[in-house]
């Protein structure tokens, strides 16, 4: 891929999208970042085009995804709000098939439990602790799961992640298609493993898990 492709992020403004706009940046992407509250942002880049939308507006998908070439998705929402992961893909995923945009990647969490998984005693017990506690986030975020196997035009990338912490990265990514290897990774890191897949298509139609 071309180094003058534009990158469109959802969830830019995040723990982890406000990172991804400026790893972007220091590829040589173009990049332009749906925001609810453009006023309230604190990106003061001007090479960051900015378009004010919400995700889970159709138009607004539309209007942001006009010209790019790779679509970012680390939208997140408080965990007790009513879960809209799988509508939020759904529209994306819809808009890139009309628009004829071929590349997605988002992030999902490693509770997350797909066919094929290996996980460790421990990681299984966390993962049904975690659909126990928030059932009706994790039925959404499988739907998600299977909204993505559904597409066959898209190339999508779903990124599995632990606890997320606040810091400068560490220059160490685990990877791991089976189980989780590790407990957290630091925000950064996530970001620059992210806009690392822009060109990296090992993960094509995979869900690899990351962790420092």
């Amino acid at each position: 891929m071309a180094h003058s492709f534009k990158v469109a992020i959802i969830g830019g403004t995040g723990k982890v999208g406000r990172h991804i706009a400026t790893r972007a940046l220091e590829k040589g992407y173009q990049v332009r970042m749906l925001v609810r509250n453009p006023e309230n942002s604190s990106f003061n880049d001007e090479r960051i085009e900015i378009v004010k939308g919400n995700a889970q507006n159709i138009e607004d998908i539309q209007k942001l995804l006009k010209g790019c070439h790779v679509v970012i998705n680390t939208f997140g929402q408080p965990i007790k709000e009513t879960p809209i992961y799988s509508k939020v893909t759904g529209n994306i995923l819809e808009v890139m098939t009309d628009v004829k945009i071929d590349r997605y990647i988002t992030v999902s969490g490693g509770s997350l439990t797909i066919k094929g998984d290996k996980k460790s005693f421990l990681n299984r017990l966390g993962a049904k602790i975690f659909e126990r506690l928030y059932s009706n986030l994790m039925k959404d975020k499988k739907e998600e799961w299977e909204i993505l196997n559904r597409n066959h035009y898209i190339k999508w990338t779903l990124i599995r992640l632990p606890f997320i912490a606040e810091g400068p990265g560490k220059a160490i990514i685990k990877e791991d298609l089976t189980d989780m290897p590790g407990t957290k990774i630091m925000n950064q890191d996530i970001a620059t493993f992210i806009i690392n897949q822009i060109e990296n298509l090992q993960y094509v139609k995979k869900a690899p898990f990351i962790a420092n």
